[in-house]
């Protein structure tokens, strides 16, 4: 089992954060077909073979992803896309 953690600090304050969030949200949909839902300032993430969550902050945020064994192959791989999206929502 692989587990990935990428965090990064921001200065959009918490509802920026989120939106920006639900952005990285949409990709990880798109990309790797997860289920998303709120859960307070959580963004819980599920699909078969991974589970995690994403952590908004007033000035961090924290993506925590678990891949189960078939998908842990593809870690380095998930973690770039998700550093690459996490970095293009919170600049912009």
């Amino acid at each position: 089992m692989a587990r990935i953690i990428v965090e990064r600090n921001h200065s959009l304050g918490r509802d920026a954060a989120r939106e920006k969030a639900e952005q990285l949200a949409a990709k990880l949909e798109r990309d790797f077909g997860v289920r998303c839902e709120w859960k307070g300032d959580v963004l819980e993430v599920r699909r078969s073979g991974a589970d995690g969550r994403i952590e908004v902050e007033e000035d961090r945020v924290r993506v925590l992803l678990n891949l189960g064994l078939l998908m842990s192959a593809m870690g380095a791989s998930v973690q770039a896309q998700i550093e690459r999206a996490l970095d293009k929502a919170l600049a912009a």
